[in-house]
């Protein structure tokens, strides 16, 4: 009976854990992609119309929440996965999936190689795994394909994937406030085992990385958001922190939500290509916060602050091309309580991010909200992928409250009883599968 109680409680905290709307841009913003629950929307800019998907696979499109999504340097594939265990494949052209790979564990993150050989992806156990698609035919059949193990952190949730601008180094950060810089190999089956360095200094879980380059450093710098309302600057070559900004500080968050975890966690985190600019959005913040890179003294600033008037709209996710100026950012959750509707997204879109200035100089670019008719795409995009244009209010202020409180929740660790860590590890699947 202790043991049924055990699996209802789990059974149950699993059923109502909800999941952020992500969105991702094409390089070249031919196309946008929203993900919201199981749900993957794909609005194509060049034809302007919705994309219809195509997966003939022998699990269908994803059955559970999608945890990250991504294309190719090149645009050519597009990257999903999440709790239902499956990495799928995309090609761009066509839109059907090319090949469906499935994780022992529940994906948090994924990454391309810049070469686009490879993809990876990382588990909710700590590991980091490799699919070589160095053959993969974009227009042929579906392939099956197998994952390798890449590495590994000790039993930590793996949260962000990054590739160095050169390709010679995968970053990978966790839930217990580390980022690993590991050498990527020349034969990546084999496994990665050459650390460059370790970048340490968080001392909350790591949300979100981004690199931010210039013509005279293309190697750039690399930068991390965090649950303790900072966002840092690295050389990651040694390891070195550069800066520290304060961003929660700055946006006048510094306050706890009460529990004594901090309630303005760095969410996500989006260079802009062409500017000495990177986008900040913070757990339960209507704004987005710009900070200003100043490569030469290697530091960050506050640059500007970026209000979003619509009420309710706290950005989960942001995506920009390296072909535009625009910033495009999304807010919504999966699985929401007592709501006819159980997934909900909004799309925004800002512009006047390219001018290059000195950071301390916000006056000579002028971030601007478009309106939704001012939007690439305009109606046609807004339905396609906000599913509906015709939600309550209300249902969005419910939503808003799940958001600023989910965020957080998703990375901090929760704490059990001795007797349920007990019951845990005996009724772990693995340890199922054994017996």
């Amino acid at each position: 009976m202790e043991e049924d109680s055990h699996l209802e409680g789990g059974e149950n905290n699993r059923e109502i854990e909800i999941a952020p709307a992500l969105i991702a841009v094409h390089p070249t913003q031919d196309s946008v992609a929203v993900a919201v629950g199981s749900d993957l929307r794909v609005f194509d800019l060049r034809t302007d119309c919705g994309v219809s998907l195509v997966d003939d696979s022998v699990e269908p499109f994803h059955k559970d929440s999608v945890r990250a999504i991504r294309y190719s340097a090149n645009g050519k594939l597009f990257v999903s996965a999440g709790d239902d265990k499956l990495v799928k494949i995309w090609s761009t052209d066509t839109w059907r999936c090319i090949s469906s790979v499935s994780s022992e564990k529940r994906v948090s993150a994924v990454s391309i190689s810049n070469d686009g050989l490879y993809v990876c992806f990382a588990d909710k156990f700590g590991v980091v795994w490799v699919v070589d698609i160095h053959d993969l035919d974009v227009n042929g059949a579906l392939s099956n394909r197998k994952a390798a193990p890449l590495l590994a952190h000790y039993c930590s949730i793996i949260t962000r994937l990054e590739f160095s601008p050169d390709g010679c180094f995968i970053v990978s950060a966790d839930r217990d406030f580390k980022i690993r810089v590991s050498v990527f190999p020349k034969k990546p089956l084999e496994g990665a085992h050459e650390i460059q360095s370790f970048c340490l200094g968080h001392t909350q879980f790591v949300s979100s990385l981004a690199f931010i380059c210039s013509k005279d450093l293309p190697q750039g710098f690399l930068l991390s958001g965090s649950g303790d309302s900072t966002v840092r600057l690295w050389d990651i070559t040694s390891g070195s922190l550069l800066d520290t900004c304060e961003v929660g500080s700055q946006a006048a968050l510094s306050e706890s939500d009460g529990s004594g975890e901090s309630c303005c966690a760095v969410t996500d985190l989006c260079a802009i290509q062409d500017s000495n600019f990177v986008a900040v959005a913070i757990q339960g913040l209507q704004e987005i916060i710009l900070l200003g890179c100043d490569f030469s003294s290697k530091t960050l600033s506050v640059a500007k602050v970026v209000s979003i008037t619509e009420e309710n709209f706290i950005p989960t996710s942001m995506g920009s091309s390296s072909a535009g100026e625009l910033l495009w950012f999304v807010t919504g959750i999966s699985k929401l309580r007592d709501a006819d509707h159980k997934s909900l997204a909004r799309l925004k879109v800002v512009s006047g991010l390219r001018k290059k200035g000195h950071p301390e100089s916000p006056d000579q670019h002028k971030p601007v909200v478009l309106g939704d008719e001012e939007i690439p795409g305009s109606q046609k995009l807004l339905e396609k992928l906000q599913g509906s244009l015709s939600i309550d209010q209300s249902v969005f202020s419910a939503a808003a409250e799940a958001i600023k409180t989910a965020m957080c929740n998703l990375l901090i660790k929760k704490q059990y009883p001795t007797e349920s860590r007990e019951w845990r590890k005996r009724t772990r699947n693995d340890r199922k599968a054994k017996q």
